[in-house]
């Protein structure tokens, strides 16, 4: 049954839903209700919800409890997502499953609260340190909040690895319909016989990150990097609408995705033909997508994002393989400021094909 929820209301029940009974977090705008949620609901199902300190005590103790075997969780926005880098890169690299959910804020610095896109760097190329990645959901609505929340548990525990769910101020606050998966019965989950919970046939359970040979360490790191090639073949997920035929294809994630589809209508409405392609995991990006449509009739690019020029940086890659020579431009808007399907609209009449975000 579909209940009107809050984005940061949805992703807290489908994580209750997916067998989540921990969660760790620190308040932080635009995703306190997070938190706020988990602090009544995990009692009634007989999990743990703790306040840290600090977000840094927070990852640590997602580390903690999901090093145990337990699924866990916890959140933040932007500056609270960088405090926890150092303790997601030893999660990646102790191979620990969890979820951490990004609400983003405009940056840089304390920024301030309203929406933005600005952390797609930090996302998908790592922002700690060492070589590692997450997989990273990018839901565009509230409903599809609940579903990637849920799905991320199931695929953490696949992988041994943390994953993301990034989303922004404006998916966080609005409130739709929607309809949580059924809760799963966390006594039938999968055992985790690598999880430090006890001896197994009196051999010791160790988690940790630290490999002192330099051989044992590059060995380690081939191990995740064949984990990170697995999710390129099987977890690459988007989006496209109206691209059949289109000539003009606009490239957005999340909120702005929604946008953007109001953009293409408007357009086509014109005699423009303008599609959407939405990549739904921002890691692993969906190259040959974008590729794809540049071989086929498309002639002209647009990254439209809430950043300074980050998603079109994946956007020219794409098309560095095609065999078609596209235009690739940019329209963004940033600080907090959201673009309206009709300034869209106006950029892709002008003609502009512009490299930069400034005006």
């Amino acid at each position: 049954m579909k209940k009107l929820l809050k984005g940061n209301e949805a992703v807290a029940e489908a994580a209750i839903a997916a067998g989540c009974r921990c969660f760790f977090g620190y308040p932080i705008t635009p995703q306190n209700e997070i938190p706020e949620y988990m602090s009544w609901r995990l009692k009634e199902v007989g999990g743990h919800f703790v306040q840290a300190e600090s977000e840094v005590s927070a990852i640590n103790m997602v580390y903690g409890a999901a090093g145990a075997g337990a699924r866990a969780m916890t959140s933040s926005s932007s500056p609270g997502i960088s405090l926890k880098q150092e303790g997601i890169s030893y999660l990646a690299g102790a191979e620990v499953p969890c979820v951490i959910v990004n609400m983003m804020r405009a940056g840089p610095g304390l920024g301030g609260i309203q929406p933005s896109q600005s952390d797609y760097f930090q996302a998908t190329k790592g922002g700690g340190h060492g070589d590692y990645h997450m997989l990273v959901y990018a839901p565009a609505s509230v409903q599809e909040a609940a579903d990637l929340t849920f799905k991320a548990f199931e695929r953490a525990d696949y992988y041994r690895n943390p994953v993301m769910i990034l989303g922004d101020g404006m998916l966080g606050q609005m409130m739709e319909p929607a309809e949580i998966p059924e809760a799963l019965d966390i006594k039938n989950l999968p055992e985790k016989k690598w999880a430090a919970s006890g001896c197994n046939n009196g051999t010791q359970r160790v988690i940790n990150s630290i490999y002192m040979s330099p051989d044992t360490l590059e060995a380690h790191n081939a191990v995740l990097t064949r984990k990170y090639e697995e999710m390129a073949k099987s977890d690459v997920m988007s989006e496209s609408y109206c691209c059949d035929d289109a000539e003009i294809v606009l490239v957005a994630y999340g909120i702005v995705a929604r946008i953007c589809k109001a953009a293409v209508d408007s357009l086509r409405d014109c005699g423009i033909k303008a599609g959407l392609f939405r990549p739904v995991t921002v890691y692993p990006f969906p190259y040959s997508g974008i590729t794809a449509l540049a071989n086929g009739n498309a002639k002209r690019f647009v990254s439209v994002e809430l950043s300074c020029g980050q998603l079109i940086e994946d956007v020219k890659l794409a098309l560095y393989d095609s065999r078609n020579r596209c235009e690739c431009g940019i329209f963004a808007r940033v600080g907090g400021n959201v673009m309206k399907p009709q300034d869209i609209v106006e950029y892709i009449k002008s003609g502009r094909v512009s490299s930069s975000w400034i005006k």
